[in-house]
């Protein structure tokens, strides 16, 4: 049995350090010149890698996930010198295993080496053809599908790209564009990183684009990307972003450390955004007019994905356990910079916001350790950012920042653990901080009555909780007229929503969004101050109010629905479809237009539309009870959709239907005529 051990032991350290080789092997440099097929979803390239031999072996790898060979490995010269003149000096060794690039050579200690070679992708993940659009996702381990390349986030690698797309689009990578050169219906992108990167912050966009750019105060590019047809949304989408970057260079201590900042929005992106270096990629649902600003906007997402350009790209986290130092930080920072433009209350509402996750988090009895590399999104955004706010408090503001800017330029361009940033908080405070550690990263239950306690030190927050008016008395009426803030307002309006009187009308939008969700039964005397919503400029509070107003109403319903007939929304078409659903069971309000109303809906419903715009449609067919053959392959398809939130939401949606014979029948059908 101890031999056994021993083996395993030995395989165990052996099999280690061969996955991630960063003992044999520094990769300096990957320049890749790609040619992506739409038609094909496949990616061609010429790629030249360029490393330092650090201990004499045999073998070397790169992460290479169902790509192809075709051509022969060969090794350059003057490759570093000059990319275009360098020469080939000899064939090496080289076979695809086990979703690996493996290279066979006698290499020796203290050489440096380049080699080249082609390879064809035809990638499952990672690159997405979607549309008009191509885009990347690499965060995990999911670069080398595409793009052969390291795993392991500890290899951090210059990356130069020339990409060549069909003209006009546009092309997004990392880094700097320095050529363009234009072949016919073909251009060719080439991009270059002045540093180095883990290679799962690799990132093309290629869609057709326009740009506005602005300029930080310390002087770097910041480049705002949007659909054509959206000029009118690019305001208040990327509103705040260069008040935000100054702020974030400034309170962190360390300038931005790359060329350029770029951002560009997505269709049916996998998540909010992705904090690709130097290159942001958000969700469209993201893209915003003036009115959707006020309900949903980019703000915040923003503000995240740019910390991160620190927190994650500058200095990455060596494995999942210390996954707060990216997320956490990133999740603070942004708090930090819409603390700047909105002041001390949004800050510690959005704290608040936060503790409430994290305390029902714990009630369900899911608190983890904030060093436990299996814990939710909840406890490495939230908790992280809440460990951070208690810190700085404990060892003042002069010794966080400096414990921050010296974490970052000592570790800058490499991957970090826990104790690299809590060593420079002691050293710059001199305070120890074990119980923190202890208390915030190391338990698992969460330190209410330390969250609690930092709240209160806010009159804001104090005053919050002050006013509880689920026991309703006259006192409460007094509150949604009165200075109180809005946050008591809205939670006012909550707990008594049927108390209410016209006068509470006379508020903000936030109030009268309140007064939308939470008052649905309409008194008569309400009526008149009630319609007013449907003026607002929110469209939230347009949604809530048409349908309410329309069930307390039967009377008033086409009235209703001529005034909101063409108002469409936000991205999803929120109050557009509800329109159309309200419309069909309104039998007196355009009967003749019955069938094109439901084709309209269906519509929203067919492949060319946005995922949300989907799941939406999908959910008014399902309470309509419409759904045709038409919508149910739309639906199928949705099963094997890129977004597992849409492609799960899909398979359920086909359970369901599945119980209902009509639908079954049409289900099987297409079942059976599936390749």
């Amino acid at each position: 049995m101890k031999q056994i051990c021993k083996l395993l032991i030995l395989f165990f350290f052996f099999g280690n350090i061969t996955a991630q080789q960063i003992d044999d092997v520094d990769f300096k440099s990957v320049r890749a010149n790609l040619n992506l097929s739409s038609e094909l979803e496949q990616v061609d390239g010429m790629y030249t890698v360029e490393f330092k031999v650090l201990r004499d072996i045999d073998s070397l790898f790169l992460d290479a996930k169902n790509i192809q060979l075709t051509s022969q490995v060969s090794e350059y010269s003057g490759i570093a010198r000059d990319f275009n003149n360098a020469v080939e000096e000899r064939s090496i060794k080289a076979q695809i295993n086990d979703g690996k690039l493996w290279f066979y050579d006698d290499f020796k200690a203290g050489t440096r080496m380049a080699l080249r070679f082609t390879y064809s992708a035809s990638p499952k993940k990672a690159i997405y053809f979607v549309d008009d659009q191509i885009w990347t996702q690499g965060q995990g381990k999911f670069t080398s599908h595409w793009l052969p390349s390291i795993d392991y986030v500890n290899d951090k690698i210059k990356f130069d790209l020339a990409i060549t797309a069909q003209y006009p689009n546009s092309v997004l990578a990392n880094g700097r564009l320095v050529k363009k050169e234009r072949f016919g219906d073909l251009t060719k992108w080439t991009y270059s990183m002045q540093q180095p990167m883990s290679s799962y912050l690799v990132a093309l966009v290629i869609g057709n684009y326009s740009k506005k750019t602005e300029t930080s105060k310390s002087g770097i590019p910041l480049e705002y990307y949007y659909y054509p047809e959206d000029s009118l949304k690019v305001e208040p989408t990327y509103r705040h972003t260069k008040v935000m970057f100054d702020f974030l260079e400034e309170e962190i201590g360390f300038p931005y450390p790359w060329q350029n900042y770029k951002q560009v929005p997505v269709k049916d992106f996998l998540y909010s955004g992705m904090e690709n270096t130097s290159l942001t990629i958000f969700s469209d649902s993201y893209v915003v007019d003036s009115i959707g600003y006020n309900d949903k906007n980019y703000v915040t997402v923003n503000a995240h994905e740019m910390a991160h350009q620190w927190f994650g790209d500058l200095v990455t986290a060596t494995s999942s356990e210390h996954h707060w130092l990216q997320e956490g930080f990133a999740t603070y920072y942004a708090l930090l910079a819409e603390r700047d433009i909105f002041g001390d209350d949004h800050y510690y509402w959005q704290l608040f916001k936060n503790a409430q996750e994290l305390i029902a988090q714990e009630e369900a009895g899911e608190s983890t350790s904030l060093l436990n590399p299996k814990s939710s999104s909840t406890t490495f955004y939230k908790k992280g950012a809440w460990a951070l706010h208690v810190l700085r408090e404990k060892v003042g503001d002069s010794a966080f920042k400096a414990g921050v800017s010296t974490y970052l330029m000592k570790h800058q361009f490499t991957a970090v653990e826990t104790m690299d940033f809590i060593s420079e908080v002691e050293q710059a405070s001199n305070k120890d901080l074990t119980a923190f550690l202890n208390a915030w990263l190391v338990d698992s239950k969460l330190p209410e009555d330390a969250m609690v306690k930092s709240l209160k030190q806010s009159e804001f927050m104090s005053d919050y909780f002050s006013v509880d008016c689920q026991l309703y008395n006259e006192k409460c009426d007094d509150y949604v007229v009165s200075d109180v803030s809005d946050k008591v307002k809205v939670k006012v309006i909550s707990q008594m929503p049927y108390q209410i009187e016209a006068s509470a009308f006379q508020n903000s939008l936030q109030v009268r969004q309140a007064i939308s969700q939470y008052v649905d039964k309409i008194p008569f005397q309400l009526k008149t101050a009630y319609e007013s919503l449907l003026n607002d400029k929110s469209y939230v509070t347009i949604e809530n109010a048409l349908y309410n107003l329309w069930v307390n109403f039967p009377q008033d319903r086409v009235k209703y629905l001529h005034k909101t007939k063409d108002i469409i929304g936000f991205n999803d078409h929120n109050i557009r479809l509800l329109w159309l659903t309200l419309n069909l069971n309104t039998l007196e309000f355009q009967p003749d237009k019955k069938q094109d109303t439901l084709n309209e809906l269906i519509g929203y419903s067919l492949p060319q539309g946005s995922l949300e715009l989907r799941m939406k449609a999908f959910g008014y067919l399902k309470l309509l009870d419409a759904f045709e053959i038409r919508s149910i392959e739309s639906l199928m398809a949705a099963a094997q959709h890129h977004n597992w939130r849409f492609s799960k939401y899909a398979k359920e949606l086909i359970l369901e239907l599945e119980t209902k014979p009509v639908y079954k029948t049409i289900i099987d059908s297409l079942k059976q005529k599936q390749p």
